[in-house]
């Protein structure tokens, strides 16, 4: 099972000051709301993690399902045989996730793992969901601390375009 989390840096506080309604989608995604993240399967007890404290929590949610819909182009869906792939980088970094889909199932790796190290592998179906859960979750915790974020049409526009995915 696929378990996403975060959590915020203390080094990187998001400025009070800021109108939060008001900051567009460059800040959203890179300037703010930095911290750790980490993509875990609870059955094998193994998780893919950064310990960088500066990621944009927000911006890897965001890829994140943007991903995992870019996964999903052939018009074979789970019955594609020819492997699909997507990249996640990390802006400050030239570390990265590496995703490759093939027939319904995700295999996410990180150049900061060890060679022998297995990938994570998850269906695409379970991907989907937990990405725009975490997503859902993640803004719902952003806008609990920040009360004016909720009045952001940028986040408006991603949370329709990431809704959650009903339970099969």
């Amino acid at each position: 099972m696929l378990d996403i989390g975060y959590a915020l840096s203390r080094r990187f506080p998001d400025p009070p000051q800021l109108d939060y309604s008001r900051a567009d989608v460059r800040a959203l995604r890179h300037d703010l709301f930095c911290g750790d993240v980490y993509l875990a399967d609870t059955k094998a007890d193994r998780e893919l993690s950064t310990a960088w404290g500066w990621v944009p929590v927000l911006d890897f949610a965001w890829a994140l399902c943007d991903i995992v819909e870019t996964l999903d182009q052939d018009p074979l869906g789970s019955r594609a045989s020819r492997p699909q792939y997507a990249e996640l980088d990390f802006t400050e970094s030239s570390d990265r996730m590496l995703f490759t889909r093939r027939f319904g199932w995700v295999d996410i790796e990180a150049d900061w793992m060890r060679a022998e190290d297995p990938p994570l592998t998850f269906s695409h179906t379970e991907l989907r969901r937990e990405a725009r859960d975490f997503l859902q979750d993640l803004l719902a915790d952003l806008t609990d601390l920040h009360d004016s974020l909720a009045d952001n049409p940028a986040i408006w526009t991603l949370q329709s375009r990431y809704p959650r995915v009903p339970p099969a």
